[in-house]
């Protein structure tokens, strides 16, 4: 589960990959197995959520991780090497860092 706080000090991902609507299942599925199989298994991940466009054109992952150490010896990890090889071939691929400035929830009534 997600934990957005600027007090926790987590890396977190913004992945965001621009796909053809007829791919985007695809790539939902793939990502799903990646992280299911491999990724949550790493020492350091905290947590994932994938997120897919209503017009099909896009798949994102926010992902958390401990620190940016944690999220290298993940994408050095040959289990999680496939994965990443798969999704640039079905979609192109921005990744950002970033860390939490702040959070708001609604305003009392």
């Amino acid at each position: 589960m997600p934990t957005i706080s600027k007090d926790n000090k987590f890396l977190t991902l913004i992945n965001v990959f621009t796909v053809e609507p007829t791919k985007q299942q695809e790539l939902v599925a793939l990502l799903i197995h990646a992280t299911e199989s491999s990724v949550r298994h790493v020492t350091g991940f905290i947590s994932a959520s994938l997120h897919r466009s209503l017009d099909g054109t896009r798949v994102v992952m926010y992902a958390q991780w401990r620190s940016v150490e944690d999220y290298q010896a993940m994408r050095n990890n040959p289990s999680a090497s496939p994965y990443m090889q798969q999704a640039v071939a079905l979609a192109q691929f921005e990744l950002g860092m970033y860390e939490v400035v702040e959070t708001f929830s609604p305003a009392a009534t």
